[in-house]
């Protein structure tokens, strides 16, 4: 018989506290209903998105 083996888990994640303004909570609500996905997925892609998509410019 094999041997069931586990290995640690790697936990790439962390918790975050943010304020930001209620509307832009309320939109993330409405957003999170209409396509079945977590609010925290959806921030978490925005804020992706936005990194990739930066251009810092120089004074």
């Amino acid at each position: 018989m094999e041997k069931f083996i586990i290995t640690p888990k790697e936990d790439k994640t962390i918790t975050m506290t943010i304020r930001i303004e209620r509307e832009l909570q309320e939109r993330y609500n409405e957003l999170s209903a209409k396509t079945n996905r977590s609010r925290n997925e959806l921030i978490g892609m925005a804020l992706q998105y936005a990194l990739d998509h930066m251009e810092l410019k120089e004074k």
